[in-house]
């Protein structure tokens, strides 16, 4: 074909939005159901302009070790509970990211929370399709920046939907109810985080950045059905690499 093509790997919520994003812009958008074969596509489509990966995160590391060479440069990432080594280790050296903060469910407009915020070589094209959809974005300046959106969003994810089995309620009600609850998850996923990524954060900075979100959208049921498999890899992850997570394991116990 005589114009580039967009690949969207993964058709749910997520990926239909930014499939209709970058029609409306005008390209040329093959969408690739998770059971095709990506090496039989990676024949005919060989210089694609951009790769975007949605599938879900349970998902992302087998999909990520079956993305054709070619493709590699060209990818975009969007997935939760997203870190530099999930895709180091498979060899991706500078993935486009998009740290997503609006969510998409079936019928309804995107909900914001935040500005999303993207990094890397087609974060023009990301926030081309964001402009498009009337969705806000920011582009971050550097890897470190990067790193710290990823680990504040799994913070929110998991802080939120952990301590959402316990307690369950909203986002605002997690702070303004259960703060001791909160505060308590919140030290185990930065704790986590902070071995995952070999790094020391900010914990005032990042705290005082969870809140924030969690009021960017204070209705937000904490815990979502994904809520029970988070909090398994959480634990399976603490166990992995030999630290200790006493509020998470504590609410493991009780469910």
């Amino acid at each position: 074909m005589s114009q580039a093509q967009h690949l969207v790997i993964g058709l749910g919520e997520l990926g239909s939005v930014f499939a209709t994003g970058l029609l409306k812009l005008g390209h040329t958008v093959v969408p690739i159901l998770r059971n095709q074969n990506l090496t039989e596509m990676a024949q005919d489509i060989t210089t694609p302009a951009s790769v975007w990966v949605c599938v879900a995160e349970k998902d992302i590391h087998n999909l990520l070790a079956e993305i054709p060479e070619a493709w590699r440069s060209q990818l975009i990432l969007i997935q939760n509970e997203l870190l530099p080594h999930d895709w180091q280790q498979h060899h991706i050296p500078n993935p486009t990211v998009i740290s997503v903060w609006f969510e998409k469910k079936a019928g309804k407009l995107p909900q914001v929370v935040l500005p999303s915020v993207t990094y890397g070589a087609l974060s023009e094209l990301v926030i081309a399709v964001y402009n498009k959809l009337n969705l806000p974005i920011r582009q971050l300046v550097s890897e470190d920046a990067l790193r710290f959106e990823l680990v504040l969003k799994n913070l929110y994810i998991q802080t939120s939907n952990i301590a959402g089995l316990a307690v369950g309620g909203t986002t605002s009600e997690l702070v303004e109810q259960h703060g001791h609850l909160m505060q308590a998850v919140a030290n185990d996923v930065i704790a986590l985080q902070e071995k995952l990524t070999n790094h020391h954060f900010d914990h005032t900075q990042l705290m005082e950045a969870l809140k924030t979100a969690f009021y960017g959208d204070p209705n937000h049921s904490c815990m979502g059905r994904s809520a029970p498999a988070r909090l398994q890899r959480a634990l399976a992850l603490a166990k992995q690499h030999n630290i200790t997570l006493p509020s998470i394991t504590a609410i493991a116990a009780s469910h």
